[in-house]
């Protein structure tokens, strides 16, 4: 008589020496998969621990406004710098009648070049500012330094035209007199000067942090080391 002959193995079984062996299934303590998943957090698997977006909100709102509130100087340093537009005041057939003095000067276009020129020197200040006090940057911060740049622009134009020479032109030649020269009021004839100070910053701190700026670890690789 002949033994029985042994089937031989499935063709897709693989030997228990080659085959990757799961963790063993014992009771585990409570919180455990939660300690791993912050162990591997903490060493840049899921991200950084950052501030938190709430803090990040607040800081770009207190960013904001102290770039903003620098409107007030830039509006006097523009009132100060800026050439002034000379004009006369005359009679014509008993009314009040003003015009240029010089139909030819440029002094309009250097009110607008010199907000623009003081706009940019502001929006690389404050940039500077920000990214040596918030060196690891964020989309709030960033969002918060253009808004701000953008409300000191306009702050500074509404100061300017403020403590500048009188608006109504009409009233004013009445007063100084008739062929007396006196200067015009502030005005910004180039809207686009507005955009100076926010662009400027915006393009500096975006290149400052990527220069500079802090650089996220590179997460170690995960490596499974089969069982013996």
């Amino acid at each position: 008589m002949t033994a029985p002959l042994t089937p031989p193995p499935p063709p897709h079984e693989h030997s228990a020496q080659g085959s990757w062996q799961p963790p063993a299934a014992g009771p585990q303590a409570p919180g455990s998969q939660h300690a791993e998943y912050a162990e591997y957090a903490g060493h840049g698997w899921y991200g950084q621990d950052g501030p938190g977006m709430k803090t990040e909100l607040r800081e770009a709102a207190w960013i904001a406004v102290a770039v903003a509130l620098g409107g007030v100087l830039l509006g006097v340093l523009w009132w100060w710098l800026a050439p002034h537009v000379p004009l006369i005041g005359d009679v014509a057939e008993g009314n009040w009648v003003v015009y240029l003095q010089d139909t030819e000067g440029e002094q309009g276009i250097g009110v607008d070049g010199t907000f623009t020129l003081l706009g940019l020197g502001f929006g690389v200040v404050s940039a500077l500012v920000v990214f040596l006090l918030r060196r690891r940057g964020g989309v709030p911060l960033v969002a918060g330094l253009a808004l701000g740049g953008l409300l000191g622009s306009l702050l500074a134009w509404r100061v300017g035209v403020w403590i500048g020479p009188a608006e109504d032109v009409v009233a004013h030649a009445r007063e100084v007199g008739r062929g007396v020269t006196f200067s015009a009021p502030l005005k910004l004839g180039a809207k686009g000067a507005l955009l100076a100070w926010p662009f400027a910053a915006l393009v500096l701190h975006l290149g400052l942090m990527a220069l500079f700026g802090p650089r996220d670890p590179e997460p170690e690789p995960y490596q499974v080391t089969p069982a013996s």
